[in-house]
């Protein structure tokens, strides 16, 4: 039996983990790496359908809101 994981899985699991401790418990350092491990996150899920949809969500919102502050 050949157990596979999922990267982008995995690291969502950490970010979820990472982010449910306390603001006052975290050093600069713990918040530089949890910066850089969403960056690498956005990056694995970028080209995936997944990501492509999430892509499109985002900019019809702000295409809405742009459009919303023109006269």
């Amino acid at each position: 039996m050949v157990l596979t994981i999922n990267v982008a899985v995995l690291l969502a699991v950490i970010i979820v983990m990472r982010l449910r401790r306390r603001t006052q418990a975290r050093s600069r350092n713990d918040e530089q790496l949890t910066v850089l491990i969403v960056l690498v996150f956005g990056v694995l899920i970028a080209p995936t359908a997944f990501g492509q949809t999430i892509f499109d969500v985002v900019g019809q919102l702000t295409q809405g809101v742009t459009q919303s502050g023109s006269p």
